[in-house]
């Protein structure tokens, strides 16, 4: 890093706030003056009387080292001989009034005692040799928003710890976290604030060295080791950064030099009474000057890729968490803050001129607009804005007991009025698992088994809403306390329990669909990318939808079924006429599932269905996210050889069980067919009924390896399971149910034979659609005791949705 020189230049652009390297002029400098080598110390101080800076070096005298105000007769200066690396000091300041000095720590120091000590370290910026110029290329040529952002939130001192409960530092971060988070196919991590901060429960939120890396963990090289391994194994870095508010410890910028300083003289705004911190003043261009150099340090000094600045509606809010009386209203009347506004732009504008492959990421939590788009088109100009609004119908949605969420389909809905609004990330933060929130785990409704199921479901409709994907540590194996800032996470479940052993499992293969496949990822932020299927099924609690990449022939077909019910042959539009492989399902065995399959080819037909002239007939396992393709699709990231080799492995798996099986499977070829599937409305014919019956036989059908062992006997068909589970180990031992498969039709006679019957069953179903229905749900086997049906259970009205943040 370099040092400058306090030119007449560099003061000046430093109180015009456009000062973008500040820390170059101010803070502790190693530099040799009159062939002396010494430390100069630099401060920003203008109201106070006298300044000297102090230490072990003199003792802590105030007299020894006094500072000289220099021309601009707002900065204070002083060459101290002799002082090495990692000499603590503080500014002794003299207020204008006299009186005890006010000890401050430095606020452009780079380095900071230990808590719970608070004076800063000099510290040279210029040691460490880096060593990810591949990254820092690979960036220049990629453009994050057709890339996959799949990004894991870290909090450092909570993520694990040692025997004894130490903190893990930076450097064994690197090499336990950074293998963890590329193993488990994230692109980013995320961490929450790693500036110096005092207080361990505020996160890091309420900082008082905005230049300091964090000393709870380490030293400034060691961080620099830590995002340097990162990059070197493809792993992209973020920060948490606050520019919003700081902490009143006196050691910090409150009352810096015995007068509001950073904070504004307006004490209305700079009161934040809710979280009791100090608002910053975005008017005073000093103050412009020290919030942007410190982004662009933490880019340049630390090669961190993106910065997500927390809280920005209370920046941008003059009444934000305010009662009457607590705010004034800015010149036009309005309750936006001016001042903020114009930083906000400014911030953003500057930090894409030097660093255009940035990642901005606003924690904006209500309908301010163009809040990710550019200033020159009227937004605020960050690149992406937190989708709190999904974040909250979703963790409502998933909360609630299956049987009341068909009244509450629009949870699902109402994001895509609005999710090409802005470039959203789709975030499951720190925030949710908190302050008796529950863990993400625990906020799933029923027993043991459910709620792993629902968690595997949700997760996999988070990676098919269009969107970046952000999940707090913890999430991916289904850490079922609270988040704990003061101990480690529970590893210990995933070396227990197997259920949350097949979870992280989940999370891993999951993710690397995600990261594999372009169609849920490259057009994130357009129509272009994303198509209903249905999103009407209320009554089910089914959604269908379309994901597709830049090639509109590479397209995925994901289906989400959010009740414990397996929906039996189950009939969905599909975007073009082909052969489809189910190439996901979170209900395999391997992840905790019960294992309702859709196993081998799936031949659309010409029957128009969801205004589409193609459809498929599918088992629509329970509590489970399934994904679909064209059979020979190349396109979407999982090679062609490697879906075959999937299918044809579990329908082997099948013909081994019916070879070893020979008297069950000849009972089940006698056993009499089941009744009509669950008609969907009541205003289908006779035909599509029939026509839903005919194509769910071939869906049960196997692969074609198990055709051939399976000519003179049927194969078994797959059944969820039942769902009184209610500990890991009961839930590892029944996991393994057989499907059954339809009997194989051998002549033309008996598949009319068939059909006749077929006809005769679909129309004793349609003159009695509630008993069918009642029927169908007691004869699938479910997760949890049978619902009540439709009639039996009040009807909510529907609640007209307001427009909401």
């Amino acid at each position: 890093m370099k040092t400058s020189a306090l030119s007449e230049f560099d003061l000046y652009l430093f109180h015009q706030g456009t000062n973008y390297h500040a820390q170059e002029m101010l803070g502790a400098h190693f530099v040799e003056q009159d062939g002396k080598k010494g430390v100069r110390f630099t401060v920003w101080a203008p109201n106070a009387k006298a300044v000297s800076v102090v230490g072990e070096f003199n003792d802590w005298n105030v007299f020894i080292h006094p500072m000289n105000r220099i021309d601009d007769g707002e900065i204070w200066e002083v060459f101290v001989e002799g002082i090495g690396e990692g000499e603590i000091y503080k500014y002794a300041i003299e207020p204008q009034w006299g009186g005890p000095r006010i000890m401050k720590a430095d606020p452009y120091g780079f380095y900071a005692e230990k808590k719970p000590l608070t004076a800063s370290r000099t510290y040279d910026m210029n040691h460490y040799e880096w060593k990810d110029e591949a990254w820092q290329k690979r960036k220049e040529q990629e453009s994050s928003y057709e890339r996959p952002m799949l990004t894991y939130e870290v909090h450092a001192g909570s993520w694990r710890r040692t025997l004894e409960g130490d903190y893990l530092s930076y450097r064994e971060l690197a090499d336990q976290l950074i293998s963890y988070v590329k193993d488990m196919n994230y692109t980013h991590i995320e961490f929450m604030p790693l500036c110096e901060h005092p207080y361990d429960g505020s996160w890091g939120y309420q900082a008082t060295g905005y230049f300091a890396v964090t000393s709870r963990y380490g030293t400034p090289d060691d961080f620099r080791y830590l995002v340097d391994t990162a990059h070197q194994n493809g792993i992209g870095i973020i920060m948490d950064w606050v520019p919003g508010h700081f902490c009143k410890d006196e050691q910090g910028l409150r009352h810096f030099d015995g007068k509001n300083l950073y904070e504004s003289d307006n004490e209305t705004r700079a009161e934040n009474w809710e979280w009791g911190t100090t608002n910053f003043d975005y008017g005073r261009t000093e103050v412009q000057s020290f919030l942007i150099s410190n982004a662009l340090f933490w880019f340049e000094e630390f090669h961190i890729d993106g910065l997500r600045i927390d809280a920005v509606a209370n920046m941008l809010y003059l009444n934000y968490g305010r009662k009457d009386g607590e705010w004034q209203p800015n010149k036009y009347g309005d309750t936006g803050n001016l001042e903020a506004m114009d930083f906000l732009k400014k911030l953003n504008e500057t930090i894409f001129k030097y660093h255009p492959h940035a990642l901005m990421i606003a924690e904006e939590s209500t309908s301010w607009p163009l809040i990710s788009k550019p200033v020159y088109m009227g937004g605020m100009g960050f690149n992406y804005k937190w989708n709190m609004g999904w974040m909250n119908d979703m963790l409502s949605y998933v909360s609630l007991d299956p049987i009341y969420r068909k009244w509450n389909q629009d949870k699902i809905t109402f994001s895509l009025m609005y999710a090409f609004s802005e470039n959203f990330v789709l975030p499951l933060s720190h925030d949710e698992v908190v302050h008796g929130k529950c863990s993400l785990i625990s906020k799933m409704p029923g027993d043991y088994w459910q709620k792993f199921a629902g968690l595997r479901g949700f997760f996999g409709y988070w990676m098919a809403h269009p969107g970046k994907k952000l999940l707090f540590m913890g999430g991916e194996f289904g850490h079922f306390i609270e988040w704990n800032f003061d101990d480690s996470m529970d590893w210990h479940l995933v070396e227990q329990y197997p259920m949350h052993t097949k979870m992280l499992a989940y999370s891993k293969a999951l993710n690397k669909f995600y990261v594999d496949n372009k169609a849920l990822w490259q057009v994130d932020f357009d129509w272009n990318g994303f198509q209903w299927i249905d999103c009407n099924d209320s009554e089910n609690s089914i959604i269908a939808l379309v994901r597709r990449a830049e090639d509109r022939n590479d397209f995925i077909v994901c289906v989400h079924n959010f009740t414990p019910e397996v929906r039996h042959g189950y009939r969905i539009g599909v975007p073009t006429k082909g052969t489809y492989v189910e190439v996901f399902n979170s209900d395999e065995e391997q992840y905790g599932g019960s294992g309702v399959l859709n196993t081998g080819d799936i031949v659309s037909e010409d029957y128009a269905f969801h205004g589409r002239e193609q459809s498929v007939v599918i088992t629509v396992p329970p509590l489970a996210t399934t994904f679909y393709r064209l059979k020979r699709q190349s396109g979407a990231g999982t090679p062609v050889s490697e879906v075959s080799e999937t299918v044809d492995a579990v329908a082997k798996k099948k013909a081994v069980t019916s070879k070893t099986s020979a008297a069950a499977a000849k009972k089940a070829d006698a056993a009499p067919k089941k009744a009509a599937p669950k008609k969907r409305t009541a205003t289908k014919t006779s035909a599509e009924k029939d026509d839903v019956k005919l194509a769910a036989k071939k869906t049960s059908r196997t692969s074609t390896a198990a055709k051939k062992e399976t000519e003179e006997k049927p194969a078994k068909k797959t059944t969820a399971k039942k769902t009184t589970k209610t500990t890991a180990k009961e839930s590892a031992a029944a996991e393994k149910p057989v499907k059954k498969a339809a009997p194989k039709k051998s002549t033309k006679a008996k598949a009319a034979a068939e059909a006749s019957a077929e006809e005769k069953t679909a129309k004793t179903a349609a003159k009695s659609t509630a008993k069918t229905t009642k029927s169908t749900a007691m004869t699938a086997t479910k997760k949890k005791p049978m619902r009540k049906a439709s009639s039996e259970v009040e009807e909510k009205p529907k609640k007209t949705r307001a427009a909401k943040s």
